[in-house]
């Protein structure tokens, strides 16, 4: 939280605040992307959670924003599995030319269709350490100034703590039934459970199997959640030719 000034420190707080504000275990990532968004020059928001492979959408402010953070866990590419690789943020300030654009070719393309042209990912966490990351998505393209760039790093630094602090399994009250944080969490379980089916059908290793299970969701303009959820279903398979 260095480089926040206490006026700007107590603005900050103040909208977390009321964002935060009775909210239950699980809704807590939600509100704070949406404080991010109140915030900072920035249209959208989600968080997602660092995962075996691939990272797990948790929340997002909006379904444009969700629908991005998915679009990353599907390729497999993008700034936020970039930032929950080193621990360090990274700024992508113009995914419609030069070096942003070209760093993530599909992913840039994706999102510029959906109106977005800067991503900034922060991860929750440093280098030793990153259980995540923050993604904040704006509809022009340019940089953070160096006060947001401040205040994007505090609410960072705050939904780590949430994240660290919410109660798991029985400890989350009404959210206690199994699921931990949120629903799209244990979506993702699902994730996993289809990845070690196509292992056992095409008999390949879960790198392997995880992009193949990528590969056939982008094929067809699909999340790679929903191509899992019909393999799990059986409705797909991956035998050998």
């Amino acid at each position: 939280m260095v480089g926040v000034r206490d006026r700007d420190r107590e603005r900050i707080t103040d909208v977390i605040a009321q964002e935060v504000q009775d909210a239950e275990p699980g809704e807590v990532p939600e509100r704070l992307c949406a404080a991010a968004v109140r915030l900072l020059p920035v249209s959208g928001a989600s968080v997602s959670l660092r995962g075996e492979g691939m990272p797990v959408p948790l929340s997002a402010s909006s379904e444009r924003a969700a629908h991005l953070m998915e679009m990353q866990a599907t390729l497999g590419d993008g700034p936020c599995l970039r930032a929950a690789e080193t621990g360090a943020p990274v700024f992508a300030c113009d995914l419609t030319a030069g070096r942003d654009a070209s760093r993530w070719p599909v992913f840039a393309q994706q999102a510029a269709a959906a109106g977005v042209r800067a991503v900034y990912a922060l991860p929750l966490g440093d280098r030793s350490v990153c259980v995540g990351t923050l993604d904040l998505y704006r509809d022009v393209p340019g940089e953070l100034a160096d006060d947001e760039v401040s205040t994007a790093r505090f609410v960072a630094d705050v939904l780590t703590v949430a994240l660290m602090a919410l109660p798991r399994g029985e400890e989350a009250g009404r959210l206690g039934d199994g699921l931990w944080l949120s629903p799209l969490a244990t979506d993702h379980d699902e994730v996993y459970q289809a990845v070690g089916m196509v292992m056992a059908q095409r008999g390949v290793p879960s790198d392997e199997a995880l992009a193949l299970l990528r590969a056939h969701a982008f094929a067809e303009g699909r999340t790679v959640l929903d191509m899992a959820h019909e393999v799990v279903a059986h409705a797909t398979r991956f035998d050998p030719d």
